[in-house]
């Protein structure tokens, strides 16, 4: 039974499809990009995501850009749930990464003024695509099997966050140097021809390009090295695959995975959404697991 008078929202920066939000319990809010100067709020103007055709517009030199909402947007999810007469609790992406969420924080203000009655709880992941999935899906677990606000909050802050790491692989950083949103090795790095850097995300949500490795595949097995050096109990909780249209590599890396902790998993795949590929680019790879630490 879903935790009452509470409604969960996540935001799609976070790899949750709407399938998977309906699943756990969420509302969706919807992270913007502009391409060919056509404002997209993914499945909301368009209601459904194709990886291929997406990630091949930016290989062959579309680059998009990206925006924060606006303090009237936020209103516009979280205001009917008030309504409504439902507290919120807000699971998004890293605060790091984005400076949409001083517009959410707006928002927030106007509307406690409006309902002084309600709560509006925000929860910072600390994270971004399948990291931060694989976050929201376990709050998503405790909020249907009634635990408390308070429950849910202490696990997510004191457990989830922390034990949870993302490795991955950036097959080109051109696409990063725009952002500014990597640190850790200079954006020309990644543009020599097979050099790959290998990214994770740190304690406080930021991304950072922690060494190199010439190819791949090579990489893929780089990723397998930190999941036997910081992997804990792995094959006992979820791991996410997470990728920008690198199919081949999907099946290689489930291969190595399953090579070393057998084939009884709780495995999965899922796309890297757009908002957060126009930043990676075509052709990353990364993996999540459960983790003693997020870095080494």
């Amino acid at each position: 039974m879903a935790t009452q008078n509470l409604t969960l929202f996540a935001d799609t920066d976070c790899d949750i499809r709407p399938e998977v939000a309906e699943e756990y319990g969420y509302r969706l809010i919807s992270m913007p990009y502009t391409i060919d100067g056509k404002e997209v709020f993914p499945y909301e103007t368009e209601k459904t995501f194709n990886p291929h055709a997406f990630y091949d517009r930016l290989r062959n030199g579309d680059i998009p850009k990206t925006a924060g909402l606006s303090p009237e947007k936020y209103i516009s999810y979280f205001e009917p749930e008030l309504q409504k007469g439902n507290d919120i609790l807000y699971v998004h992406f890293s605060s790091k990464l984005s400076g949409t969420f001083n517009a959410m924080n707006i928002a927030i203000e106007i509307l406690k003024e409006k309902y002084p009655e309600r709560t509006i709880h925000t929860f910072d992941t600390k994270a971004i695509t399948g990291l931060a999935l694989v976050i929201l899906k376990e709050i998503g677990k405790l909020y249907q099997e009634g635990k408390s606000l308070e429950e849910i909050l202490d696990v997510a802050e004191n457990d989830l966050v922390k034990h949870y790491a993302l490795f991955a692989f950036v097959d080109n950083l051109k696409f990063f140097k725009a952002s500014g949103r990597l640190t850790g090795l200079s954006a020309t790095m990644g543009t020599i021809l097979s050099v790959k850097p290998i990214i994770s995300i740190d304690d406080e949500g930021r991304m950072d390009a922690i060494g190199k490795v010439l190819g791949r595949l090579p990489a893929l097995k780089k990723i397998m090295d930190y999941m036997d050096k910081l992997g804990d109990d792995v094959k006992n909780h979820q791991i996410l695959i997470v990728h920008s249209d690198a199919p081949e590599l999907v099946v290689k890396i489930v291969e190595l995975i399953h090579k070393k902790y057998g084939n009884d998993l709780d495995l999965t795949i899922e796309p890297v959404n757009p908002t957060a590929g126009i930043h990676a680019g075509p052709s990353c790879l990364g993996v999540i697991f459960h983790s003693k630490r997020r870095v080494l």
